[in-house]
């Protein structure tokens, strides 16, 4: 034992143990101070809970506003970008002719070009 007693880690941790003990809290405010505090602990996780819960609720119930708004939205922007059915070819945009193509490919409009 007199080894241990003369090595400096071992003599630190004999120190620290006896600070700890010596800031130790008295035992008998300590059982209510743990009991109180995993009161508070499941109060918190209760109400917690609750708060998620009541957003979720309220978020279901937003979502058919949403659509409707979305159904909306998206009823004004095709016809703000509708082409007029049945043209006979002359096109009253302002773009170019090639990009009037590009489009027009992209949406799956083909033309036959007639055999010269």
């Amino acid at each position: 034992m007199t080894d241990r007693q003369h090595n400096a880690a071992w003599q630190a941790a004999q120190q620290w143990r006896e600070r700890a003990r010596q800031a130790r809290p008295s035992q008998g405010t300590g059982g209510l101070r743990l009991l109180a505090t995993w009161l508070l602990f499941g109060v918190m996780m209760i109400v917690g809970t609750l708060l998620g819960l009541f957003f979720l609720i309220i978020g279901w119930a937003m979502l058919p506003f949403l659509r409707q708004r979305m159904k909306k939205r998206a009823e004004a922007f095709r016809a703000d970008h509708a082409q007029p059915a049945g043209g006979n070819g002359a096109q009253e945009s302002t773009q170019s002719p090639d990009e009037t193509r590009t489009s027009h490919v992209l949406e799956g409009d083909y033309r036959v070009k007639p055999d010269d």
